[in-house]
């Protein structure tokens, strides 16, 4: 055993020491998947999955053999999962059973995931396309003729319900009742944080998250409803914390950078934004939306040339896209170049013509090039699709 731990922690310290830590893995295994590269995002896994022994990097590996329709290895990697953390692979193994249309294989690994810490939510087992294929089996229907959920479990999820379809008084009701009978339950209190963020009473669900978060650290969901609470108080510095923990928890999820960059722009803290932007771009290169953040953050910071530099390359790579040309087209407003601007909101108009903000943005380059008329033409359609900022400009300018 001490043989194997020192093994382990060397690997580790190796890893940590060239800046790669297991999120960065899989993280890049996502990316690949996202991409369709099933055998790469394995094969990136394979090394730190089989040096450093965390069954998240085995489930990872799992689903990537699994989506690319290696099913024996993805058992392994279930199975070693399992061994690690007792149960962790028994969903994954669930399904596997399911697209082979072995209905008792599966509802037994089904089964000993739903009596583990690993139990998976009624709504997303029932969303899961990987059950289709037994959906009309014997051994499916006497699956559900078991009762699996706590009476908790059941008004939390009516809660997450009733929040989805707009109806928070109704979640409040049935969380009163659960407050009186499961007093001081961390899921009771995090069930309050969520109709507080549904109510946009940001504040107060930031004050329940943190408590509960203080005494039961750790907890994924709890971070990012927290990140979200925050973000929409204004409190993007707190939000940045949150994220920064998720990715230090080995979540793997890239969009934490592109969420934590979004923060370090409301913040000023401009360079940090841009390499999480960078390190996204990294993933996923070419990103649409994380060029257009580069780019916002860098105008924001008050350095138009490199923000130019972003939302040219936008508008190369996705030439259809009328938001790029947008971007670029504010950041050449911004630096007083209208007929350049005129030209990118042009494109932008001839994709998406019914956007009364960019009517609004060229005529006003329009104007400032000495074209009133044609100014004053933009303004009017601006005005006729809703946008009210029109009425000054055609007060102003285009009344003879």
């Amino acid at each position: 055993m001490k043989k194997i731990f020192i093994l382990c922690l060397a690997s580790f310290l190796g890893l940590t020491i060239t800046g790669q830590t297991p999120g960065d893995y899989l993280m890049k295994a996502r990316a690949l998947l996202d991409a369709g590269k099933y055998n790469e995002a394995a094969g990136i896994l394979t090394p730190v999955a089989d040096n450093m022994g965390m069954s998240s990097l085995f489930l990872a590996r799992a689903e990537a053999h699994l989506a690319g329709g290696n099913l024996s290895p993805a058992i392994n990697d279930f199975n070693s999962a399992s061994r690690i953390d007792p149960s962790s692979g028994e969903y994954g193994l669930a399904r596997i059973y399911s697209l082979r249309g072995d209905a008792a294989t599966a509802v037994y690994h089904l089964e000993a995931s739903m009596k583990s810490d690993h139990k998976r939510s009624e709504k997303e087992i029932m969303l899961d396309p990987s059950f289709a294929s037994i959906e009309n089996s014997q051994e499916w229907r006497q699956f559900w003729r078991k009762d699996w959920y706590s009476a908790l479990e059941k008004g939390i999820a009516e809660i997450s319900y009733s929040i989805s379809t707009g109806n928070t008084g109704e979640a409040r009701q049935i969380l009163s009742g659960l407050s009186g009978t499961y007093r001081g339950n961390e899921m009771v209190s995090y069930a309050e944080a969520l109709i507080n963020v549904a109510e946009n009473k940001n504040a107060e669900a930031v004050r329940v998250l943190t408590a509960i978060e203080n005494e039961f650290p750790g907890r994924e969901e709890y971070y990012r409803l927290l990140a979200k609470a925050q973000e929409a108080s204004g409190n993007y510095a707190g939000a940045s914390q949150s994220y920064s923990k998720l990715i230090d928890m080995n979540t793997g999820d890239p969009e934490l950078y592109m969420l934590r960059a979004g923060s370090y722009r409301r913040t000023g803290e401009t360079r940090k934004a841009i390499e999480d932007v960078e390190a996204y771009l990294s993933l996923y290169p070419g990103s649409r939306k994380a060029l257009s953040l580069a780019g916002r953050t860098e105008a924001a910071a008050g350095d138009n040339l490199k923000a130019l530099a972003y939302f040219s390359e936008n508008v190369r790579l996705h030439p259809n896209d009328a938001e790029c040309y947008v971007d670029r087209a504010n950041s050449y407003l911004a630096a007083k170049s209208w007929e350049w601007a005129i030209n990118d909101y042009s494109m932008s108009l001839d994709l998406q013509p019914g956007n009364p903000d960019v009517w609004l943005n060229k005529g006003i380059a329009l104007l400032n090039s000495g074209r009133r008329e044609d100014a004053c033409h933009d303004f009017r359609v601006s005005f006729n699709l809703g946008n009210r900022k029109a009425t000054e400009y055609l007060g102003k300018y285009c009344i003879r």
